[in-house]
């Protein structure tokens, strides 16, 4: 087993034990850094994904990918930059090094950023910054074949190029690039399971903390504090109470913490790029009996999915084999409610939704590194809602979970 295999294979506290990181419980206030042993994304390995995408590029016919910024522009290039009316993109051609394009005032933040081999050309305020890209093209003998753009690309850089390059033809390169950003690798799996485990402790630390009278704001606080003092970047949180959590992102009702009421959090933060996303659903004293079931039943719903989830399954199959469950057990039937009205999980990586994902009907088939979330919750209007979630990568041997599912409605966090 090559050592990305063998760092896919390990679960959650096992991979932080290999990466020297301690597990940290956040039973007190001694919440720890755990990002300082996680290791940056190299240069190399940047260079290796632009190579795997430049073989799905020759596959496909497209002789260059044009990149704005984003998430993608980062993963590709180490530059994280914000998107305005001033274009800052990298063209990936087929063969050879990439181009960085810039305006000529922002190019020594850029150099600065860059990890990989590529060409900066910029461009002034009076400039077209199409006509850099075309004429580099140009100069390659791109300029008449076929250019792709990557999905989330604006339609005036879509508009600009087309003008630019009467001759190409401009298509979507969204398979070429999710064919490369899906498939994670023992790096990014790697910070992926710090920022998972810092959010499964932030949540600890606040639902111990939560008492009746407290507001979402209160609770999103903490979690917010706790996520920081190790390491974490984030800014927010979604905490549902009572009633709201029946309607997945919320209500604008004023919510406060009640007695044997469920209290829903949902969370995640970035460690150097990569993100987390956990749910846990409780109650501050007891839980009704009925809401006990349908806890109980979600959590069911939860191992199913992850059982479905093995190589070479339809992401749609997992979707259907909890939607299954929930209608024996009286729920929907499809996205009905009181049932599930949303997908049963979504991708996740540099962004916390990411394709593809685990939908009805979704035809991609799991393979090895590609990374989920498992949220299959259940919705009754007008009382309450439970949703648990957790996220889980894909290895050859099966379905690895990031958070260990919560055993139970009385002790969520294990």
């Amino acid at each position: 087993m090559d050592r990305r295999s063998a760092m896919l294979a390990m679960g959650g506290t096992a991979l932080l034990a290999g990466l020297g990181i301690p597990a940290i419980a956040a039973d007190d206030d001694g919440l720890v850094d755990l990002t300082k042993a996680a290791k940056l994304i190299t240069r190399a390995e940047r260079i290796g994904r632009i190579e795997r995408l430049q073989v799905q590029l020759r596959k496909a016919g497209i002789g260059a990918v044009i990149i704005e910024a984003g998430s993608s522009l980062d993963y590709f290039t180490g530059i994280q930059w914000w998107r305005s009316e001033r274009v800052t993109a990298v063209v990936i051609p087929r063969d050879g090094e990439a181009l960085i394009v810039t305006p000529y005032f922002e190019a020594p933040s850029i150099n600065e950023m860059l990890a990989v081999p590529a060409q900066i050309r910029t461009w002034n305020e009076h400039d077209n910054p199409f006509a850099v890209i075309a004429d580099w093209l140009r100069e390659r003998k791109l300029g008449s074949g076929t250019i792709g753009l990557e999905e989330t690309v604006r339609e005036f850089i879509h508009a600009g190029v087309e003008s630019a390059l009467p001759a190409a033809i401009v298509v979507s390169a969204a398979d070429q690039i999710r064919a490369v950003r899906m498939r994670k690798t023992a790096a990014e799996i790697a910070l992926m399971q710090v920022a998972n485990t810092i959010t499964l402790n932030a949540l600890r630390y606040a639902a111990k903390r939560t008492q009746v009278g407290m507001t979402p704001g209160d609770i999103v606080a903490m979690i917010v504090a706790a996520t920081r003092k190790q390491g974490g970047d984030a800014d927010g949180g979604l905490v549902l109470l009572g009633e709201a959590a029946a309607y997945p992102h919320g209500s604008r009702q004023r919510q406060v913490v009640r007695e044997g009421e469920v209290v829903l959090m949902d969370c995640g933060c970035q460690v150097h790029g990569y993100s987390s996303d956990i749910s846990r659903t409780f109650v501050v004293g007891e839980p009704s009996a009925e809401l006990r079931r349908v806890w109980g039943i979600v959590r069911q719903g939860q191992q199913i999915a992850h059982e479905t989830a093995q190589i070479g399954v339809a992401c749609g199959a997992v979707d259907d084999a909890v939607r299954t469950y929930y209608e024996r057990e009286g729920f929907g039937p499809g996205y009905k409610l009181p049932g599930l009205s949303h997908r049963t999980g979504h991708g996740i990586g540099m962004d916390g939704h990411e394709p593809v994902n685990l939908v009805h009907l979704e035809s991609t088939r799991l393979d090895v590194g590609m990374c989920f979330s498992n949220e299959p919750g259940l919705y009754l209007p007008g009382k309450f809602g439970v949703r648990l979630e957790d996220c889980f990568y894909m290895t050859a041997d099966g379905p690895r979970l990031f958070t260990e599912l919560a055993p139970g409605i009385d002790k969520v966090f294990g």
